[in-house]
């Protein structure tokens, strides 16, 4: 009777770890440092939602002139003198999120120091929007639009992501519709609701929305100074933007993305700076900061490029 051979034991091969994505948990205080204004208003048509926007705009920028990304075409450029203020404009007609990345990342590196869309709804249900991509996708998935999802709903995130790292403050309008749903086989009216995903608004600081007779209401708010309140015809500079302003830097320090940024594209960097840069980005939850990418000119995300730039420095110092 032939004998197996013994068992031979072999290690189990030990996971990859990646450096960026496995870092240190650590507690660090907690500082208002950094933060910038994030501002959403909606309403429908005609309640002064624009108009607002870029009052508030005006006044957060601090006589700076400041971005707008227009989907409206061209209503903001409309009230350039009724408002005295001073803006750029980039009209756009397709709206991908991808597109909408790449526009915050040019007003990035341009350095405005307030960008604002007008209108982010269109990156929701306009031509190539999220909804569009996903109609588009689901024939990967044999029809089924809910698959389709598996490619909307990441660039739908990524979208909201940039938007909100951009290093700056931001203001964005939303169209909006009266909600009904039935209970009891009746009609209910619940409230208006934006024409974008189901609960964007909390992705603000601060989220409002306007009704036909201009009045303006709170709706959600970390700034104590506007929780429950309604402005009757608001200035958004005085109203809003200077109250959020004072409050922001109440103890707290400015924060100046652009270094970060050099920082990561500089000739000097090497694989260990890249690292402890990263984990600088990471605790200010700046990861997310739109860039373009110095040598492909798309847009990135600055945790993705000092993690690409870091890795690639690192790969050539191990050959």
């Amino acid at each position: 009777m032939s004998q197996l051979p013994p068992p031979v034991r072999t290690a189990r091969p030990r996971p990859q770890t990646d450096e960026y994505d496995d870092g240190p948990f650590t507690f660090r205080p907690a500082t208002k440092d950094g933060f910038n204004a994030t501002i959403a208003i909606q309403g429908p048509s005609g309640s002064g939602k624009t108009w607002t926007g870029l009052s508030t705009a005006s006044g957060l920028a601090e006589g700076q002139r400041f971005a707008v990304i227009d989907t409206e075409r061209g209503a903001a450029a409309l009230y350039v003198n009724d408002l005295d203020v001073t803006f750029d404009t980039l009209p756009m007609h397709r709206y991908d999120p991808r597109d909408l990345q790449k526009a915050l990342a040019a007003a990035a590196k341009a350095g405005y120091p307030v960008v604002m869309v007008d209108s982010l709804s269109h990156f929701w249900k306009g031509t190539d929007g999220t909804l569009d991509q996903v109609e588009k996708a689901k024939s990967k998935y044999g029809g089924n639009k809910f698959a389709g999802w598996k490619d909307g709903t990441p660039l739908q995130n990524e979208m909201i992501e940039a938007l909100i790292a951009y290093p700056g403050h931001v203001v964005v309008t939303m169209r909006s519709y009266i909600h009904w749903a039935l209970e009891n086989g009746a009609p209910v009216n619940k409230g208006m609701r934006a024409e974008q995903r189901k609960g964007i608004e909390f992705e603000f600081g601060v989220a409002a929305e306007m009704d036909e007779g201009n009045r303006l209401r709170f709706i959600k708010s970390r700034c104590p100074a506007f929780n429950g309140r309604v402005l009757n015809q608001p200035n958004g500079a005085r109203d809003i933007a200077k109250p959020y302003l004072d409050w922001l830097r109440d103890g707290a320090k400015e924060v100046d993305a652009t270094a970060w940024i050099d920082a990561a594209t500089s000739p000097e960097a090497t694989a260990a700076s890249l690292l402890a840069l990263y984990r600088t980005v990471e605790a200010a939850s700046a990861l997310a900061t739109p860039l373009l990418h110095p040598q492909t000119g798309k847009p990135v995300s600055l945790g993705d490029f000092i993690k690409e730039r870091g890795t690639a420095l690192k790969s050539a110092a191990a050959a």
